[in-house]
């Protein structure tokens, strides 16, 4: 009996090692985002000539208005990330929707910058997975 308790105590900690490690690694990738797409927009904002035009797109804006959307999600998720390196749960709700918004404004700015936004994209869904994989009672 005392061996099935220490196996059973020995896999909890190896899902707790993996869940921290997975909510590390989302807070890692969310800081790498939110960096990313301040940069971006501050490109946007300052010298909006690298972007591409794209006429008659739907989802057109001023590329300083996407510029300023784009530097205020970025400043968000590097806070954000922050809370998930100290794994407070209020940043791990806030960082899987802080994702998506961040996830659908690089979709919608594709026309814009194509590679940046696909690459952005790419590091959202990553962070998404990784702070909702984990289940509730294996981390907090």
């Amino acid at each position: 009996m005392a061996t099935s308790t220490t196996s059973q105590h020995g896999m909890g900690s190896a899902k707790d090692a993996a869940a921290g490690g997975l909510t590390i690694f989302a807070a890692v990738m969310l800081f790498i985002s939110g960096i990313l797409g301040f940069c971006r927009g501050l490109m946007a904002v300052l010298k909006d000539n690298v972007f591409l035009r794209t006429p008659d797109y739907t989802f057109e804006f001023d590329l300083t208005a996407w510029g300023w959307i784009h530097m205020l999600l970025g400043a968000v998720a590097v806070a954000v990330s922050f809370g998930l390196f100290v794994a407070m749960k209020w940043a791990r709700i806030l960082g899987v929707l802080l994702a998506v918004l961040i996830l659908i404004g690089n979709f919608l700015s594709i026309p814009y910058y194509p590679f940046w936004s696909l690459t952005l994209i790419a590091i959202n869904a990553l962070v998404i997975w990784g702070l909702c994989v984990v289940k509730r009672d294996t981390l907090y």
